[in-house]
């Protein structure tokens, strides 16, 4: 499968930022031989980003910007398939606990007597039409501080908001759960997307309960507890401003999504 993302962002900096850029694709694409450029320009001149690998493969790019126009283009082409990193007991482990916007503790009583007697591939699949059939997907529904509890009692939100409800239920359950934001090949409208990865048999399954892309398709940029450590963007000591963002992600096939099937990123 060939796959071409980009994105392109347009800021204006009102006070001098430190601007934190999560929209690389993650270390193990490079590792399979992803080919990339990101470009970046403050003020009509060129500035190089300092980059950064966090955790599970994230990469930052980390951009001094001084008062002004900024502009940012970032392009990727993946003509193979990742191998995804190996699981550590650590990261099961890490991602079992209670996060900023996945309240499991909260959770635990709607988890327990809506799953009871589930387990594996038919556990992910009740939990993704659970939250699927009961959230109603409206753009601009939600606020940046919901988390999952109030996306379950507000009964809308955004891939986000569908991804913290996942994560918070099947943390509850007791099964490792993580949030990853992704290039969605396939997705309408276009835009940076955000699924939940569940830790069963063995390895890292994609749920994702909006099922507006082929998870088959999609490509790893970002990966953590919740929203807050996957942002595309953070702006630190200083302020800025959204003025433009175009999001682009095209496959060249996309594959069949039986939502019965354990899918792993790749």
């Amino acid at each position: 499968m060939e796959r071409t993302v980009t994105a392109h962002l347009e800021l204006d900096v009102t006070t001098p930022a430190t601007l934190v850029l999560e929209i690389a694709v993650a270390q193990e694409h490079l590792d399979a031989g992803a080919t990339e450029s990101l470009t970046v320009t403050a003020a009509g001149d060129a500035v190089e980003p300092r980059e950064l690998l966090a955790s599970h493969g994230t990469r930052l790019h980390v951009v001094e910007a001084g008062a002004g126009p900024v502009s940012i283009d970032y392009r990727a082409s993946l003509t193979r398939l990742a191998e995804p990193a190996e699981p550590t007991e650590a990261d099961t482990i890490a991602f079992l606990r209670p996060s900023r916007y996945c309240e499991s503790d909260s959770l635990a009583p709607t988890a327990r007597s809506e799953f009871a007697g589930l387990s594996g591939a038919p556990l992910l699949a009740a939990v993704s039409s659970w939250v699927g059939t009961r959230l109603a997907y409206v753009p601009g529904a939600s606020l940046p501080t919901d988390g999952a509890v109030r996306t379950l009692l507000a009964r809308q939100g955004v891939c986000r908001d569908y991804a913290h409800l996942v994560v918070a239920l099947l943390r509850a359950l007791d099964v490792p759960a993580r949030l990853v934001s992704v290039y969605a090949p396939g997705l309408t409208p276009m835009d940076f997307h955000a699924v939940a990865e569940a830790f069963v048999d063995g390895r890292w399954c994609v749920v994702d309960a909006t099922t507006l892309a082929p998870r088959g398709s999609l490509v790893r940029i970002a990966t953590g507890q919740d929203a807050s450590s996957t942002a595309f963007l953070s702006v630190h000591h200083g302020t800025a401003t959204m003025g433009a963002m175009e999001v682009t992600a095209v496959a060249d096939v996309l594959p069949d999504d039986d939502l019965d099937r354990l899918v792993t990123l790749r």
